[in-house]
């Protein structure tokens, strides 16, 4: 019995051979071919043939357009050196998975962003050669991405316009970028904030802010009632840059926008201002809701909160609606003690001083709401001295100032305070207290670190491998000494490195782990002054 024709396929050849392919050769016979064993050999000469063909027929197609050239970068190259340890630093990835041992090798990766403040502090231009890993760098950590795109300069977002990985740059090119147009180009700024993308418009912005701030907040006013809501909170949050009393104006104006967003940040940018209306008018209210009871012994501050959220509160920025777990009147008042000047309580309770106000009584259990509320208002108005009062004194049991309920609260107040004062504070603090809790604290001071605080730092240590402790106890601070003890202070730790004697109750092997960590502190240390050598402009000839 003869077999019947196999059907004439309307499908292109190739498409044949590719289902063949899919489904198999003894369930679909490939085009031009016999069932049979030899089907899957003749289906891949088929294959192979079309292939050619299809090649074959192809016309050569048009070429693209040649880019333009990169843009030049004028600064300073990199010294020799230097470039040699930014290829180092850039090529490790050798991170230690799953919480393994480290061994003594310092991590580069962690030490990147050191390395790359400095050459922008000295204003070096990124090697040409080095710009692609620096950009995956960038990509891949965004706490990397102001400074990297700073050194990289013009020619990153020159690049980043040809490779889609690298497209991050284009949004986050850091306000001085050389893309933007100068504040003296009127013209080429106008044009950019009419016609530029959002991110493009946001780093206008940003720079125009920061070298004149009334340019870019006319800038902003001339186009205000056309932006869209979500990007006029991001535009407002610009202003906090250079915030001045001739802010005001815009800032009241802003208080009516549709956005309740929008409001509430007008309202925190004008509580920030002591001498604005909305400050004054936030303590008319907060002083009828404080007083002080001079008939109990000693002098009491009497809280009596506020019983309703009306519309002008809502205006001035009181978020009427409290979250859950918190009351109605002790939300609104919180929200109103944080918006007023501290100067106004001076006058309120007695000509007093902030220590002496923050260490009156306070009545029927508002001490708690009362001075985390002078928290907040000491942060926002940078109040160094009501800031220093709410701190108190590190040696206190918990170090627990009078309105610093929690660590995140003490860190944000010590930002307030000038950068040795900070220091001494939190050396104090880890004298007293220890390690365990320092590492938040130590995260908002100046690097290097004070000579005090290092020490303070060193001795903590020195007394938890004496105690006998796992150093991974403390792998946070290790890693924080490691990237902001002055780099002075290696020789200190030349006597530690070495292996100790270990008490009878310490944890099994502890101290070879101490002297391990020590020696990678010194290595590490030793790195970080030699990064510096190499980043030191020559001396010029004589």
């Amino acid at each position: 019995m003869t077999r019947p024709p196999a059907p004439v396929s309307a499908l292109p050849v190739w498409e044949e051979l590719v289902i063949a392919a899919l489904l198999g050769t003894e369930r679909r016979t490939p085009p031009g071919c016999a069932p049979g064993p030899d089907a899957p050999t003749r289906l891949l000469d088929a294959a192979a043939l079309e292939t050619v063909r299809r090649r074959a027929s192809l016309r050569p197609a048009r070429s693209a357009k040649r880019p333009a050239p990169a843009p030049a970068d004028h600064r300073p190259p990199l010294p020799t050196a230097a470039a040699r340890r930014l290829a180092l630093l850039l090529a490790d990835r050798s991170g230690v998975a799953g919480g393994g041992r480290r061994g003594t090798a310092p991590d580069l990766m962690e030490l990147l962003p050191q390395w790359l403040a400095a050459a922008n502090g000295h204003g070096y231009a990124a090697p040409a050669e080095s710009l692609p890993a620096l950009l995956d760098a960038a990509r891949g950590r965004t706490d990397l991405r102001p400074a990297a795109l700073t050194f990289a300069g013009p020619r990153a977002l020159w690049l980043a316009r040809l490779n889609p990985d690298w497209r991050f740059a284009l949004r986050a090119a850091p306000g001085g970028d050389g893309a933007l147009p100068r504040p003296e180009e009127a013209e080429r700024v106008r044009r950019l904030w009419d016609e530029g993308l959002f991110a493009e418009r946001v780093a206008l912005l940003a720079s125009l802010r920061a070298r004149r701030p009334a340019d870019a907040r006319e800038l902003l006013a001339g186009t205000w009632s056309a932006e869209r809501a979500e990007d006029r909170l991001m535009f407002l949050d610009s202003l906090r840059t250079g915030l001045g009393p001739d802010d005001e104006p815009f800032l009241e104006q802003a208080l009516a926008d549709r956005s309740r967003n929008v409001r509430a940040t007008a309202a925190e940018l004008l509580s920030a201002l002591p001498g604005s209306a909305l400050a004054a008018r936030m303590a008319a209210r907060a002083l009828t809701c404080v007083s002080v009871d001079r008939s109990r012994v000693p002098a009491t501050i009497v809280v009596e909160a506020p019983h309703e959220c009306d519309a002008g509160m809502e205006r001035d920025g009181v978020v009427p609606k409290p979250p859950a777990g918190r009351g109605e009147r002790s939300w609104w008042f919180g929200q109103l003690v944080e918006a007023t000047p501290l100067a106004t309580w001076t006058g309120r309770l007695g000509a007093r001083t902030p220590q002496e106000i923050v260490a009156l009584p306070v009545a029927d259990d508002w001490q708690s709401e009362l001075h985390a509320a002078w928290c907040r208002a000491a942060v926002r108005q940078r109040d160094s001295a009501w800031a220093r009062a709410l701190l108190g004194s590190p040696t206190v049991p918990e170090a627990g100032g009078p309105g610093a309920v929690s660590l995140a609260e003490r860190a944000k107040l010590l930002g307030v305070l000038a950068a040795g004062e900070r220091a001494e504070w939190v050396a104090g603090f880890i004298a007293t207290h220890g390690l365990s809790e320092a590492f938040q604290l130590l995260g908002v001071c100046a690097v290097p670190w004070a000579a005090p605080l290092g020490r303070a730092v060193v001795d903590a240590l020195d007394i938890a491998r004496d105690a006998g402790n796992y150093p991974w106890s403390f792998s946070g601070v290790m890693g924080l000494a490691e990237r902001c003890l002055d780099p002075s202070e290696a020789g200190r730790f030349d006597g530690l490195s070495a292996m100790a004697d270990e008490p009878e109750d310490a944890s099994p092997g502890a101290g070879g782990y101490w002297a391990e960590a020590f020696q990678r502190m010194v290595t590490t240390l030793r790195l970080r002054a030699t990064m510096a050598e190499e980043l030191a402009p020559a001396p010029a000839p004589r």
